[in-house]
């Protein structure tokens, strides 16, 4: 299955420790940097995505996929 692509703005969950998590995807990360502290291995060959998370309001980082496409 090909990873999917998210724009800004797109609405995504993710399975988390409490369920499934729900946030907006801010934007695609393609090159090394860190969220909230903790160190984030993107590139152009396998980039991530900095989401805000809906509950909490803090950004996270994930991998395509683990991220599904909700309706906003």
């Amino acid at each position: 299955m090909a990873d999917q692509e998210f724009r800004k703005g797109d609405h995504v969950s993710w399975a988390s420790h409490s369920g499934r998590a729900h946030g907006v995807v801010k934007e695609k990360l393609t090159e090394r940097t860190h969220v909230r502290g903790h160190p984030v291995n993107a590139s152009p060959e396998q980039p991530q995505y900095r989401i805000r998370n809906d509950d909490s309001g803090r950004d996270v980082a994930h991998r395509p996929e683990v991220l599904r496409r909700e309706q906003s």
